[in-house]
């Protein structure tokens, strides 16, 4: 068991390490849903992010689903 800490509506930036697909880079991502993840790879915990892109100028871009290392949303460690 593990416990989260994100909101709806929040900004959250994620580095390419927090990623499950590192080689897509970072990213900023203004929550609009959180799933976890049943079948998630092996040796970690993971939950889904999904939002819309935030780009460097402050716009919105593409609805994303970004496979989140759940170390990065925990309570012992800051989203911003």
């Amino acid at each position: 068991m593990f416990e989260l800490r994100v909101r709806l509506g929040e900004v959250i930036r994620l580095s390419a390490a927090d990623r499950f697909r590192e080689t897509d880079g970072p990213v900023a991502l203004w929550v609009t849903g959180v799933r976890l993840v049943a079948n998630r790879p092996e040796q970690h915990e993971w939950v889904w992010l999904e939002g819309v892109k935030i780009g460097y100028d402050g716009r919105s871009g593409d609805q994303a689903q970004i496979l989140v290392r759940v170390s990065r949303l925990s309570a012992d460690r800051s989203t911003r």
